[in-house]
C-alpha cells in the first residue's frame, strides 16, 4: 500500500492530532476539560428534566418529535451539548441516554404524539456505542403507546410537574415579528 494513500485515509478519520491536547491553555481550560458538575446519575437526571421542561425548549423538542425527529437523535444532541458544557463526563453521558429517552417519550406520550425512536440504519447506536438490544426494544415498546416507562425514571415530582406543563398546539405557528423591508444590495444607490 502506498504510504501517501494510507496517511490520507487516516487523516480523514477525525482523530485528534497527537499532542493536540497539550496545546490547550492550562489557565483557561474548556468546560469539558474540568471536573464535571454532575457525577451522580440521579442528580444529572433531575438536571436534564429541568433542562427539557424549560418552556421554550419543551415546545421546540415536542415540535421536533411531532415532525418525526427520532428520540435517540434528540438524546444524542442534548447529552453531547451538556457534556461540552462540562455538566458530566463521557461515562455518565452514556448512562443518561436511557433515562433521557424515557423522559422525552413520557412528554411526547402526554401530547399523544407519534414517536420515532431511532433511524433503522443506526439501530441501537448512540454515540457510536451499540446499546443492548433488549434495552432498545424496551424503549421502542414504550414509544408504541404501551406506557412502559420503567418505575423510577420519573419521580413523583416529575410526574406532577409534567401535568402542569402547557398543552402546546403543534399546528399553531409561534407569533413572529415582521421583518422590516430592506433595500436590495443590488439596487442602484439613491441620490
Amino acid at each position: 500500500m502506498n504510504p501517501d494513500v494510507y496517511l490520507n485515509e487516516v487523516s480523514k478519520m477525525g482523530r485528534p492530532i497527537p499532542g493536540q491536547s497539550l496545546t490547550s491553555d492550562p489557565d483557561n481550560p474548556a468546560p469539558y476539560e474540568q471536573a464535571p458538575q454532575f457525577t451522580n446519575v440521579h442528580e444529572a437526571t433531575l438536571f436534564l428534566w429541568d433542562f427539557v421542561t424549560e418552556p421554550a425548549r419543551y415546545n421546540a423538542l415536542m415540535t421536533g418529535v411531532s415532525k418525526g425527529v427520532p428520540i435517540m437523535n434528540i438524546v444524542e444532541v442534548i447529552l453531547f451539548e451538556q457534556f461540552q458544557e462540562g455538566m458530566f463526563n463521557p461515562d455518565l453521558m452514556l448512562m443518561l441516554a436511557e433515562p433521557l429517552a424515557y423522559m422525552l417519550i413520557a412528554l411526547a406520550e402526554r401530547l399523544d404524539l407519534d414517536i420515532k425512536i431511532d433511524n433503522e440504519e443506526e439501530e441501537g447506536d448512540i454515540f457510536g456505542v451499540e446499546m443492548e438490544q433488549e434495552r432498545m426494544q424496551q424503549i421502542r415498546e414504550s414509544a408504541q403507546g404501551n406506557s412502559l416507562v420503567p418505575q423510577g425514571v420519573l419521580t413523583e415530582e416529575m410526574k406532577a410537574e409534567m401535568e402542569g406543563l402547557p398543552e402546546i398546539s403543534l399546528l399553531q405557528r409561534p407569533e413572529e415579528e415582521p421583518v422590516p423591508e430592506q433595500p436590495s444590495l443590488m439596487a442602484q444607490p439613491e441620490g
